[in-house]
This record gives structure tokens, C-alpha cells and sequence, in this order.
């Protein structure tokens, strides 16, 4: 059946704040900064010869609305993107992506200045040999979708809960002067009374400025005591700016201190046992994919579950810009980050029968390749996402998808990030070793069975309510319960908190994540719509809901 779709624009286009605007990179943060966005040329090579398409706006990838190309990457082609830009300077100059997919070749005057494979995470440049007054920038793009790298939730066919590939650049563009010696990472540790920052880079002595008061340090690191600390959580997400000056080198930066432990069969937020209401969150946006219009588009979604009582977002295989991040610690949301898929799936093997319950001997062999990549950009990504409060949790691997060696990989994250609660298999296909039993339910009752260790509720939900007219598929629908209208929906799901959930807190459940905050493609089971122009959840329910959630799970431990 040929099905009708329908395009989708999401209220961030005319957001005051834009993707120039917003610097980046806000752990580390300069004056020097240009975006180097807006409007590039696109072309395709096949078979050694280039077409020119048209102008493209970065940093929409081609298959986006936004992008202004609206156009899918076809087999044996490469896209090649091409602007100018000009500078003059006496500084180093450090060329800066925040993420190409997949295999990005980039060019400066038609010198080849660096490859770099994987579309998840940043990579830089530095380009200041092979400047000159008047400059190309070149990139050449491969993606073919090779599943022996991160490749999240797209699939050339598209439905159901896979969603429309992408490619190409998706994140901002930017140019960075420094001095010859700078700061060229931080590694920042707080506990709940103090903070130890950690220099890479830069000269011998520093200067660090915190709230009025001056610390000089020679070396690479300092450790500060705070004085009547303030705590960060999602009820008072407080943070500390700071700045350090290293010769010529200035950078500001923040902190929050924070901890995340577990105790007995709790996972403790600052020492204390904390219940994390979340909701799943993939990334997707109607118009521009991968990318929102403007970064407007994650704080609606940030604040907005806010508003319906959440303090969690399950960060659902995908690794976002820097500034989502950002943002969480800053309005207070935790995170629980997934790492990013690698290998083959069959739905079968991996969804259908653990679904049902029948899970023994379905794991496959992955090729060491495959092992490999995945190790890479689990390291890569944790060491991008260090300094970021907000991120408490990781999930290794997700209902089996590409699962090997889990209980190594759980001590190896461990031993490189003891600061994180790690959750080696959420869903099916227990191991050994984890922090946490993790547990996917969907179409039958919850009723979890008691844990000596933190027992978490992954994923569920799933409830579908279709409105047409903000919809992007009119003739296919995926959910896993069906409702004609907004009212059904939000009793149906206060219902599910209230007579499945909430009992079970008195058997050890301390986190939840509804499936999901917002509809994708085919899937209309999110609490707004695929272009954030309709909560489908009434605020008031859901906050009352949510209290009553909370003040379970206080009495309990009050109990205790």
C-alpha cells in the first residue's frame, strides 16, 4: 500500500536563539567563536564525478525539511559540502565539527587536512598551517549505513520504530583563535563539598576564578573546598561558573556537585534515596531529523516534561550536541545516556520472543570489528559527557542489541568513570555484573519481583493517540495501546502509574521511563506531537500523578 505522508514544521524556526548563537561547546568556553553554518554548497559524486544540487543549510542534514534539500543519500553516492570563509590572524586556528555522519573527509585549499569516521561525536582540526586570506572548506561525505558502527535507530526502510536515515553534517561548524598554548580539555570531579578540576594542555601556572576568589596552582590540577555547598538536583539545579586564565589562554567553564551512589537497593541522588521519573527520549525532530530547528527545540522538550512532572530523560541511542546537555544541567533534568548500537538486529531474536519472555540462547557472536567500534565511541562519548552533572546513568546495551562481553565492558566503564550508575543490559538478557536490574514491559501487567539490586523500569508505556493533522505517516500508525482522543490518553496512563507503577515501589522500584516524550514517523505513542505543537497529556493530571508518585516512594523510605 503506497502511504501518505505529510511535512511537519516544528515552532523553533523563528526562535530568537539560533545555532550561531549559541556557543557549542559551554563546558569549555572562549571568546573566540565562528560558526561557520548557514548556507554551503551541496553536490553528489558517483563514479568520480561531481554534480552540483544546490545551496544547503547547515547544520540540517540533506534529508531534512530544514536542510532545504529534503533529499535522500543514494547507494554508491557521496555528498560533497563546499564554503568559503575568510581570516586573518596571527593565532592557531582549530577547525571544529559537532557531528558528521558517517565518514567525513575534510579539505582546506584542496588539502586534505583530516578524516574522521563516526557520526555521533566531535572531531576538530588544526588548519592554521594551510590558511590563507580567502579559503574553501571542502568535507566529503560517506554513509552507507554500515552497521559495524554506531548507527542509532535509522534504517534505509523506514517504519515502525526505525526512522529516516541521515547523513552528512548535523551539527555546528565552527572556527576557534587560540594562543600557541591553551587549555585544551577539563576534567572536572565534584563531590558534595568539593570540586577537583583537572587541566590538558596549557603552561605550568594558572589562575582559576570561583564566586570572587582568585586560586593560583601550578601543574594540571586543583582541588577546591566549597563553603556552605548547594547541592544540584532537577528540584534546584544550581551550578557554579568558573574561570581559568593560563598565560594568553582564557577559558569559563561550570560545575555542579552532585553525587550519584547506590546504597543497599537505592540508587542515591546526593547521598539520598531518589525516585527518577523518567520518559524516553530519542532526538527526533519532524523538520529537521536529527537536529532542531534552533536549540529552542531542546528546551521545550527539556522544560516541558518538566511541567508534566518528570525529572528524567532516558537519552534513547543517540549522543546530542554539547548544549542539550547543557541545558539539562542547567534547568535540572538527569539523564540516563544510552550507548550507541553497533552490529547486526533481528527483531525476532532480539524483540519479539524476550518480549514474550522466552530469552535463553538468542545472544549471537559480533565480530571483533564490530566490538572494537563500539568500545571506541563508548569511550569517546564518556569522556565527552564527563563534566556534565546532569548525565548519572549509562546503558551499555539495549534489549540485546549487539550484546557481547557484558560483564568485561561493566568493569571497564566502571574502572574509567566510577562516578556513573551503569546499567549493562536494559531489558532482557541479564548479566552478571551491573549496578541495576533493568526491566522492559509492555503488553502485560507490571508486577517486577524484588531485587537486592536497584530495580529499574527501563521502558514501558508506549500508548499511541494519533492526531491526524500533526501527523507525519496518515496511513500507518505504531503504538502499543490505541486511544481516539487526549482525555483517554492521559486517564489511561494515570491509571497505568497509578495501579501498576506506584505498588510497585514497595518492591524495590526506584526509576521508571515511560515510553515516550514525543511521536516519530510512524510512532504517535509520545506525550506531544511529532512537531511539538500538541501536549497530548493534560499538565495537571500528570503533575498530580506524579505526586503521588513521589510521596509513594518518600513513605516507603520513611518506612525504612
Amino acid at each position: 500500500m503506497k502511504q501518505k505522508f505529510q511535512h511537519l514544521y516544528t515552532p523553533f524556526r523563528d526562535s530568537k536563539i539560533t545555532w550561531d548563537s549559541e556557543y557549542p561547546r559551554p563546558t569549555l568556553k572562549r571568546d573566540s567563536y565562528i560558526p561557520l553554518n548557514g548556507e554551503w554548497e551541496l553536490s553528489v559524486l558517483k563514479d568520480n564525478k561531481e554534480s552540483y544540487i544546490e545551496k544547503i543549510r547547515v547544520p540540517f542534514p540533506p534529508e531534512s525539511l530544514l536542510s532545504g534539500i529534503n533529499r535522500e543519500l543514494k547507494k554508491d553516492e557521496k555528498y560533497v559540502y563546499k564554503r568559503e570563509f575568510s581570516l586573518k590572524t596571527d593565532k592557531n586556528v582549530i577547525l571544529h565539527f559537532g557531528a558528521v555522519d558517517q565518514i567525513a573527509e575534510v579539505y582546506i585549499n584542496d588539502t586534505h587536512i583530516i578524516t574522521h569516521n563516526g557520526g555521533y561525536l566531535p572531531f576538530e582540526a588544526d588548519i592554521t598551517e594551510y590558511l590563507k586570506d580567502n579559503n574553501t572548506l571542502r568535507v566529503v561525505v560517506t554513509d552507507d549505513l554500515d552497521r559495524s558502527s554506531a548507527y542509532g535507530k535509522q534504517r534505509k526502510k523506514r517504519g515502525g520504530m526505525w526512522y529516516t536515515p541521515i547523513s552528512g553534517i548535523w551539527q555546528t561548524v565552527w572556527l576557534e583563535e587560540l594562543p600557541k598554548e591553551y587549555i585544551k580539555g577539563l576534567w572536572i570531579t565534584p563531590s558534595l563539598d568539593s570540586v577537583k578540576v583537572e587541566t590538558v594542555g596549557g603552561g605550568k601556572h594558572k589562575k582559576l576564578t570561583l564566586g570572587g576568589k582568585v586560586y593560583e596552582f601550578d601543574g594540571s590540577y586543583i582541588k577546591i573546598d566549597i563553603d556552605d555547598p548547594i547541592h544540584w538536583s532537577p528540584e534546584n539545579p544550581h551550578l557554579y561558573d568558573f574561570s581559568i586564565e593560563c598565560g594568553e589562554d582564557r577559558i569559563e567553564s561550570y560545575f555542579a556537585l552532585r553525587t550519584i551512589t547506590i546504597e543497599n537497593n537505592y540508587i542515591c541522588l546526593n547521598g539520598k534515596p531518589y525516585f527518577f521519573h523518567g520518559v524516553l527520549d530519542q532526538g527526533y525532530y519532524s523538520d529537521g531529523i536529527y537536529t532542531p530547528a534552533s536549540p529552542e527545540g531542546y528546551k521545550y522538550d527539556i522544560l516541558t516534561m518538566k511541567k508534566l512532572g518528570f525529572n528524567t530523560l532516558r537519552k534513547h541511542i543517540k549522543i546530542e550536541p554539547e548544549l542539550f546537555y547543557y541545558y539539562c544541567d542547567k534547568y535540572g533534568m538527569i539523564v540516563f545516556q544510552d550507548m550507541m548500537n553497533c552490529g547486526g538486529y533481528n527483531f525476532l531474536l532480539d524483540t519479539a520472543l524476550p518480549t514474550i519472555g522466552i530469552k535463553r540462547g538468542l545472544t549471537r557472536p559480533v565480530p571483533e570489528k564490530i566490538k572494537a567500534e563500539f568500545r571506541k565511541i563508548s569511550m569517546d562519548m564518556m569522556r565527552l559527557l564527563y563534566n556534565h552533572p546532569s548525565v548519572c546513568y549509562y546503558t551499555i546495551f539495549n534489549e540485546g542489541w549487539g550484546q557481547h562481553d557484558a560483564d568485561k565492558l561493566y568493569r571497564k566503564f566502571k574502572e574509567f568513570d566510577p562516578t556513573r550508575i551503569y546499567d549493562t543490559a536494559s531489558g532482557w538478557f541479564k548479566p552478571k555484573e551491573s549496578d541495576v536490574v533493568s526491566e522492559h514491559v509492555y503488553f502485560k501487567k507490571i508486577n517486577l519481583k524484588p531485587s537486592a539490586k536497584p530495580l529499574v523500569l527501563s521502558e514501558f508505556g508506549g500508548y499511541s493517540c494519533k492526531i491526524p493533522e500533526h501527523s507525519f505517516n496518515l496511513s500507518k500508525t505504531y503504538g502499543y495501546k490505541y486511544f481516539d482522543n487526549t482525555e483517554d490518553f492521559t486517564k489511561s496512563l494515570d491509571s497505568l502509574y497509578r495501579n501498576e507503577i506506584i505498588p510497585n515501589i514497595e518492591k524495590g522500584l526506584c526509576a521508571t521511563v515511560l515510553t515516550q516524550l514525543s511521536d516519530i514517523e510512524d510512532e504517535t505513542n509520545g506525550l506531544v506531537t511529532y512537531d511539538r505543537k500538541v501536549l497530548k497529556a493534560d499538565i495537571k493530571v500528570m503533575q498530580e500523578m506524579s505526586k503521588a508518585l513521589f510521596d509513594k516512594f518518600n513513605e516507603v523510605n520513611n518506612d525504612k
